[in-house]
């Protein structure tokens, strides 16, 4: 019995526009997120999330439901095309967060003062910086797990390794980040 998925990729691949319509809304704004979490730009995000979504539409055939979910399957379409431009553009990858730390209710009703709006925004660059001088690897587990949310099974078949090594990189990447930002605070002499 073919999963609902597999429905939709098997109607796209016979010419349903409609079935792509829905393709396109229901992982649209994921690439997108995705991307931006590696550019920190949103001008690259748009047009990645479009080369994306063109790749997908065009290898839709090699689609397979025993190898895992469509989303996984996007996700790793999108994360390859991201790498290819990582290696085109030769440029460092930045990844924030930076929008759910801008947009976070911190259950303060009354508009933030001007000093906790730069506050906030210090912070964000802060964490954005901390992410940027990790390793590749730990910094995309990082972004993969707490700011995308994936489950660990789900980055395990992301990125095509062991769930062990995905919770290593984790760890790993949670503790070098927070030794940096400690040591980055200590330079800076705050008090967070």
């Amino acid at each position: 019995m073919l999963s609902s998925d597999e429905k939709l990729v098997e109607r796209c691949i016979q010419g349903d526009d409609t079935a792509w319509e829905q393709i396109v809304t229901s992982y649209t704004r994921r690439i997108y997120n995705l991307g931006y979490r590696y550019t920190n730009r949103r001008d690259e995000a748009e047009d990645l999330t479009q080369e994306i979504l063109i790749r997908v539409y065009q290898n839709l055939k090699s689609f397979r439901a025993d190898a895992g979910t469509f989303q996984n399957w996007i996700l790793k379409v999108g994360r390859n095309l991201i790498i290819d431009h990582y290696r085109q553009t030769r440029r460092f990858q930045q990844a924030a967060g930076t929008e759910e730390l801008e947009t976070m209710n911190l259950k303060d009703e009354k508009v933030p003062s001007p000093e906790r709006t730069v506050e906030r925004d210090e912070a964000a660059r802060f964490l954005r910086e901390g992410l940027e001088a990790l390793s590749p690897e730990l910094k995309e587990a990082i972004i993969l797990r707490d700011i995308e949310g994936m489950a660990y099974l789900e980055i395990a078949g992301l990125l095509g390794i062991p769930e062990g090594t995905v919770k290593s990189r984790i760890n790993r990447g949670r503790l070098e980040l927070a030794k940096l930002l400690s040591k980055r605070r200590a330079q800076l002499g705050w008090q967070m």
